[in-house]
């Protein structure tokens, strides 16, 4: 039987010190986003663990769709990926 290895790092080590693996990520198969897996998937990008393109061709998202949460993320945190706080931080 044979093992397809991914591409790149199989774990990275974050800014507090834990560390993020392949595994820790949603499968490929989501179609429900919600913040918690957002924020996974944008943690493991900011790693180093995958990068923009693969992440956006496993999952299917658009490059303008994961750089809007990796934005959020950055400019308010994780809380800003939530559905029901999209008001609180839309630009006026």
């Amino acid at each position: 039987m044979y093992i397809k290895k991914p591409k790149g790092p199989v774990f990275a080590t974050l800014k507090d010190g834990s560390k993020i693996s392949r595994a820790d990520l949603p499968p490929p198969t989501t179609k429900r986003w919600v913040a918690s897996r957002k924020a996974a998937v944008v943690r493991a990008v900011d790693a180093g663990l995958m990068d923009v393109e693969e992440v956006c061709s496993v999952y299917g998202l658009s490059e303008e769709e994961f750089s809007s949460w990796q934005g959020k993320v950055h400019t308010y945190g994780e809380k800003a990926l939530k559905a029901t706080a999209t008001q609180k931080y839309r630009q006026p």
